[in-house]
């Protein structure tokens, strides 16, 4: 069994950075022959660590530290009001947590999405082997969720289940559908979710100052960042 102690890392060459023009990038991965239980996987989480698939990884740059781990305290969270007006405007979709696995409709909204909404990003062009290595392999607690109107498939978060909350790991949506904002809308669930699990935590990913893509997140207060190893609230000013 592994653990914190034993774990092995490797760190890739420097590559393009996805997020900022003009720097290069370099990610510690974990030994992907390690046995990574939920204990492991929510200690590194709390470490600054996220998974894809079956591989768990942090941003390892030497000159940069743009990248920052963030998480929202659901129990101090009070939904803004534009947030309530989201909330409101999603009211007549059916929600539900399904185990994370592959179907057409499932790829057809990611498909549609990434090519759509992302053509200048890692995850294009998309296909189905990428969508099972990206969202249905990895940990035996991931889940789906799906978010329908009137029987039709209309958004899927993935969601993490860990032991001190929930991590939000990836959310495609119909971009027909945008005056929604489902994206916004499928955070503000999880959070939810995770009071009603009675937990703190719901993981957010990374944070970047300089990536206006990345900006949402900082409208789930109170925000907290991993900063020299300690969880603070972060503050963007």
């Amino acid at each position: 069994m592994s653990s914190l102690r034993t774990l092995v890392f490797y760190a890739t060459p420097a590559h393009d950075c996805s997020y900022l023009p003009d720097r290069e990038a370099t990610t510690m991965f974990v030994d992907p022959r390690a046995h990574i239980d939920k204990k492991l996987y929510s200690q590194l989480t709390a470490l600054g660590f996220r998974r894809s698939g079956t591989h768990y990884y942090r941003p390892h740059c030497e000159a940069c530290n743009a990248c920052i781990p963030v998480r929202v305290n659901v129990n101090h969270f009070q939904p803004d009001r534009n947030q309530r007006r989201v909330m409101k405007k999603n009211s007549d979709l059916e929600c539900t947590l399904v185990p994370a696995a592959f179907t057409e409709s499932y790829y057809r909204l990611y498909a549609n999405y990434v090519e759509l909404r992302h053509k200048d990003g890692d995850m294009y062009p998309p296909s189905r082997e990428q969508f099972i290595s990206f969202l249905v392999e990895g940990t035996s607690d991931s889940w789906f969720l799906e978010m329908c109107k009137d029987g039709e498939l209309v958004a899927l978060a993935a969601i993490d289940v860990l032991d001190d909350g929930l991590s939000a790991i990836y959310t495609v949506f119909d971009p027909t559908q945008e005056s929604r904002s489902l994206g916004t809308f499928a955070v503000l669930w999880q959070i939810e979710e995770t009071k009603r699990r009675k937990q703190p935590h719901l993981y957010l990913g990374y944070w970047i100052k300089q990536c206006n893509k990345m900006s949402y997140k900082t409208r789930f207060k109170p925000m907290e960042a991993l900063h020299d190893g300690q969880w603070r609230v972060l503050t963007t000013e």
